[in-house]
């Protein structure tokens, strides 16, 4: 894909409010058209300042934006074509469904009749034509967000940005509302820019994700691969939940590092970012990939862990227990008929595959 296949660039921006502290670093981010890309991260990480200045609420202090092939630095909020999503759903409590669905195509001149057409297709795509002549605060929380939604779609926008549009939802709400917007968007093929700091959320939804941290993406990968094949330590750690151990790289054999954890105990792992022997590393595995009592073929190596806490939680068993010196060490042990029950005191012995563990370097 060359860059004129793009649609949307960021091409080296920064942004500073105070013109000291960078809040984004240099951005280089290419979204394709169609892509539904989510901007991940934890407060103050970044992403919600790219939306703006995507948006055009915030301007770059350095570097350019450029969206169907044009630069929009210079370019108004309301003459961007761009559909805005925002977690408060900020829908005119004053006007019904209907009207509040219309206005963005009164302020575009299209005719009545065109007017009408479009707001009736946006109420069926949520399932809502029987609400257009109710007002917003009769409408329930995910109701509101629905419409919200598709305002944001009614003018046939070609890009849609959705800022923590689920945010003031229930769990389960959220959830189903999730697979609403994905939907949504695959029947329309749109191209959304969605930011969140739900990981959960975003593994959903996304065909990439990029993880925001210190005003910089950390790694842009879909989400099969930000899970699998974390880059570094910050992106194992905030992707899905995460085991950590420390140690120290005695060898390294192709791509495969052997480590000497803080306890003493020798483990393997994949050779991630650690090149060189006699250097500190930070190991990272999952918890659902940790086996206990594992026969010999099914392991790289076992090691000992001591059970402190079982919860229950259905289909699986959360055991945290000591390991190679960490005494949060999580495993979850799926929750079947012939698995042997655990015993809170008792030793086990764990082990995992080489290449189901990551070895990263640390700083000394």
């Amino acid at each position: 894909m060359t860059t004129d296949d793009f649609h949307v660039r960021f091409n080296r921006v920064q942004k500073s409010y105070d013109g000291v502290t960078l809040v984004v670093k240099d951005l280089n981010l290419n979204i394709g058209k169609g892509e539904f890309v989510t901007m991940l991260g934890p407060s103050g990480s970044g992403k919600t300042t790219c939306l703006m200045m995507l948006a055009g609420f915030e301007a770059p202090t350095q570097g350019e934006i450029v969206f169907n092939g044009r630069p929009i630095n210079n370019i108004p909020p309301h003459k961007r074509g761009i559909g805005m999503v925002f977690q408060n759903y900020a829908l005119f409590p004053h006007m019904t469904v209907a009207e509040n669905l219309a206005f963005p195509l009164q302020v575009r001149r299209m005719s009545k009749s065109e007017t009408a057409q479009k707001v009736r297709r946006a109420l069926d795509m949520v399932q809502m034509g029987e609400f257009g002549d109710r007002y917003p605060a009769q409408l329930s929380g995910g109701q509101q967000q629905r419409i919200a939604l598709v305002r944001a779609l009614v003018f046939d926008p070609e890009l849609v940005l959705m800022d923590e549009p689920l945010g003031a939802l229930d769990k389960q709400l959220r959830e189903k509302m999730q697979y609403e917007i994905r939907h949504i968007h695959e029947q329309l093929g749109v191209t959304v820019v969605y930011v969140t700091h739900d990981q959960s959320e975003a593994l959903t939804m996304s065909d990439r994700i990029a993880v925001f941290n210190d005003g910089v993406i950390q790694q842009l990968a879909s989400p099969n691969d930000l899970y699998e094949r974390p880059e570094n330590s910050f992106v194992a750690q905030f992707i899905g939940e995460n085991n950590e151990l420390n140690g120290t790289v005695v060898s390294l054999n192709d791509g495969i590092a052997q480590v000497t954890l803080d306890n003493g105990e020798q483990v393997f792992a994949l050779a991630v970012t650690v090149e060189e022997p006699d250097k500190p590393a930070l190991l990272s595995i999952r918890p659902e990939r940790v086996v206990i009592n594992p026969d010999e073929t099914g392991a790289a190596h076992t090691i000992e862990g001591h059970v402190h806490e079982l919860i229950y939680l259905g289909d699986h068993i959360r055991c945290r227990m000591t390991v190679g010196g960490n005494e949060q060490f999580i495993v979850k042990v799926p929750n079947a008929a012939n698995n042997r029950r655990l015993v809170v005191g008792e030793h086990v012995r764990v082990g995992w595959t080489a290449e189901d563990c990551r070895a990263f370097a640390t700083l000394q």
